[in-house]
């Protein structure tokens, strides 16, 4: 496929609507209080609030296993978070975590496993046991964008099993507060006048907080010098810190900073403006049209992993999305639940391959 630089820079974790994936619509408006104090007791909430009747799916029995583990689940399930504690596809997993709990009647633990841009976690899951206790709070850098970019030891379509897409989120372009860059334009022009100086933080290299500077770099003429961290929330605090000078972060690391006034924001990344950051133009508006970059977390299984599991956990994801609880914890969070089947699921990271791909090649052909 040829590169097509006039128009093929609209990279977006959303696939057409006529796919069948649902997107909830937040509320309009700011939020109305930081997300640290909004979080606070969702999970407890979560816990408690919900009907059980509504969540029950039952023991099941799982053709193909042996009889003395035939009846799922049994013990303890696992979510491997392929990030730090703290960041977006944390407070992600940890949500959808207490949600299953109550759905399953088992516990759920959260299994950080950061590094890689999310690529350490990832492998970790795709050479997991196929039993139905460990699955991957996946998104789209390690699935759809790392693997074309460096060897991440897993096929994504071959070895992992999708599941369902649980929420996407746009990113915020955030710069520290003495550099300045006012505006989106102003750090395009600052960054032509002094080539080579600026250094951005990403959640990783190969992730998507990593390619979409990049491809910011290709669109806009300047150079800039990455800084990979260990998941997003490390890269905003080193950002808080004075350690770097800008980022393009998921809303959910962001929003906190931007209300508190520790980091200064300059634009969005989704088409249009965001009713969390109202008041910030997209880059599409501002300065890029067709820059548009969102990224999403879902969950995947091991490959194998027996049918009846991934239909059961489907089944629950598709009811969560529905759940007002969630949604307003993700619209807290700076994100929307989204509901899909496995083979939706499947179906947009086949689509996001076949856009990021060329983009990848083309980038490595220049290095």
């Amino acid at each position: 496929m040829k590169w097509n630089r006039c128009c093929a820079y609209q990279f977006s974790g959303v696939i057409p609507a006529k796919a069948g994936i649902q997107y909830s619509a937040p509320p309009l408006g700011i939020l109305d209080r930081p997300l640290s104090q909004a979080m606070t007791g969702l999970f407890d909430s979560i816990r408690t609030k919900f009907a059980p009747a509504a969540l029950a799916v039952g023991i099941l029995a799982v053709p193909g296993v042996s009889e003395a583990q035939d009846q799922w689940p049994s013990r303890t399930i696992t979510f491997v978070v392929p990030y730090a504690a703290g960041g977006y596809t944390d407070i992600v997993g940890r949500l959808t975590a207490r949600y299953v709990e109550k759905a399953l009647g088992k516990s759920v633990v959260i299994d950080n496993r950061a590094g890689a841009g999310g690529i350490v976690g990832t492998q970790a899951v795709a050479n997991a046991a196929p039993d139905g206790y460990t699955f991957c709070v996946c998104s789209i850098g390690a699935i759809s964008i790392a693997p074309f970019a460096q060897k991440v030891g897993y096929d994504p379509v071959q070895d992992l099993a999708p599941i369902g897409i649980i929420s996407s989120i746009a990113q915020v372009v955030i710069v520290r507060n003495v550099l300045p860059a006012k505006t989106i334009a102003e750090l395009v022009s600052y960054a032509k006048a002094h080539p080579g100086k600026l250094n951005y933080g990403s959640s990783g290299a190969g992730g998507l907080t990593h390619y979409s500077v990049e491809l910011f770099e290709i669109r806009t003429g300047i150079k800039a010098v990455h800084i990979p961290f260990r998941g997003g929330a490390p890269a905003t605090a080193a950002l808080v810190a004075g350690e770097i000078d800008f980022s393009f972060a998921n809303i959910t690391d962001a929003l906190p900073q931007i209300e508190a006034g520790t980091v200064r924001g300059l634009a969005v990344t989704s088409h249009s403006r965001s009713p969390f950051l109202p008041d910030l133009p997209s880059v599409h508006e501002a300065i890029l049209p067709n820059f548009i970059v969102e990224t999403w977390n879902g969950m995947m299984a091991p490959p194998r992993t027996p049918e009846p599991i991934i239909r059961a956990m489907s089944e629950i994801f598709i009811r969560m999305a529905d759940d007002p609880q969630v949604i307003e914890a993700m619209r807290k969070a700076g994100a929307s639940t989204v509901k899909s089947t496995p083979d939706q699921f499947h179906a947009q990271v086949q689509q996001e391959i076949e856009q990021w791909k060329p983009f990848i090649k083309e980038l490595a052909g220049k290095n």
